[in-house]
């Protein structure tokens, strides 16, 4: 059977001050009323039922978690004592699933991705599943079209398409390269022969499981134990103890650029990681004047400018262009939209000088 895995551990620094400790991304309503982590669950919910749906996420966020998506089972809801990457996180949940369901089929996917429409997203993964079913070794990976030459993404070059597969396309993986030059990234999209990595997978537990045990054993070692641990009243102190020391290390790393039995599927679907502010335009759209406005804004000579606001809060501008304007709650940002990457920055600086309280 399919099981989902939801990778809720981001912080989402780059949308302060929208974004907080306490907030991140995924759990804000960037695109809608409803948060992203509810747009994903809300996504998979018709390939896969709530009993068989699992999130994993960061321990400070995990009552929160669980208030948005209270159609969950308390217990899929496996709340990470501390940041270690999607490898770990990956690990176990596949260690968990596979515990219940041997043969578990796992769709991972991140809880803070924009994809359109629905029903492309679940030919995608069906078409992942009858994959496995065909190679139970394979690791399926869903490429997405490039856009633009965008320079924070994964690239996946395509091999050799693979016989039988015919829609959507899927071909054996030849390389991946993680965020390319400018120059690069123009190459890559006009060859044709590159997609972004979604970081969207589809694969069995017990595959994924021996892959990373090949290549990561004490990984695999610490989450047996943890796993080992679950239902007895031993859990929380194993997991707290394992999981700390464990290596901070992604899936791609780990196990997808050095395995031989990746596959690609390609997207039918639109999809966005909404990674910074810059992703605002692309899913909210923009006027006339090339203004993206989220909140009351009353403005004069304004262009190309980004605005979200809360409610009660009017932004007035004048005579500005190329900004990103921001507030929320006790503080604002004002930025030139090609500093949109730099928030992080700006918030690592906000620490360093002891605003602790606005972040």
């Amino acid at each position: 059977m399919i099981h989902a895995v939801i990778m809720a551990g981001g912080s989402g620094t780059r949308f302060w001050p929208m974004s907080r400790r306490n907030r991140p991304k995924h759990l804000l309503p960037l695109t809608g009323s409803a948060t992203l982590i509810q747009g994903t669950l809300s996504r998979i919910a018709a390939l896969v039922p709530a009993d068989r749906t699992w999130v994993i996420t960061a321990a400070d966020h995990a009552d929160e978690v669980r208030r948005q998506l209270h159609e969950l089972p308390e217990e899929s809801i496996v709340a990470e004592p501390c940041p270690r990457d999607t490898a770990p996180c990956v690990a176990l949940a596949a260690s968990l699933v596979a515990r219940r369901d041997p043969d578990a089929v796992l769709v991972v996917m991140p809880a803070d991705h924009v994809i359109e429409p629905d029903a492309e997203f679940h030919r995608s993964v069906e078409a992942a599943a009858r994959l496995i079913a065909e190679d139970p070794r394979r690791l399926v990976t869903i490429g997405v079209k490039p856009q633009r030459p965008a320079t924070g993404y994964g690239y996946v070059h395509r091999g050799a398409r693979l016989r039988g597969a015919e829609s959507p396309a899927a071909f054996a993986v030849h390389k991946f390269t993680e965020k390319p030059s400018r120059a690069v990234a123009e190459q890559f999209v006009a060859s044709n022969e590159y997609y972004w990595n979604s970081g969207i997978f589809v694969w069995s537990a017990a595959t994924i499981l021996r892959e990373i045990r090949a290549t990561r054993p004490q990984l695999a070692d610490a989450v047996a134990r943890i796993g080992n641990a679950w239902d007895t009243p031993a859990r929380a102190t194993t997991l707290a103890t394992e999981f700390e020391k464990i290596e901070r290390i992604s899936i791609d790393y780990a196990v997808l650029e050095t395995s031989q039995n990746v596959v690609v599927i390609e997207a039918g679907f639109r999809w966005d990681d909404v990674g910074s502010w810059a992703a605002i335009p692309r899913l909210a759209g923009s006027d006339a004047n090339g203004n993206s406005v989220i909140g009351p804004q009353c403005g004069i000579e304004t262009k190309d400018t980004i605005v979200l606001t809360d409610p009660d809060h009017l932004v007035a501008t004048l005579g500005v262009e190329n900004l990103i304007i921001v507030q929320c709650g006790n503080a604002t940002l004002v930025a030139r939209r090609d500093q949109d990457e730099a928030v992080k920055r700006l918030v690592e600086l906000i620490r360093q000088q002891g605003h602790e309280t606005f972040l």
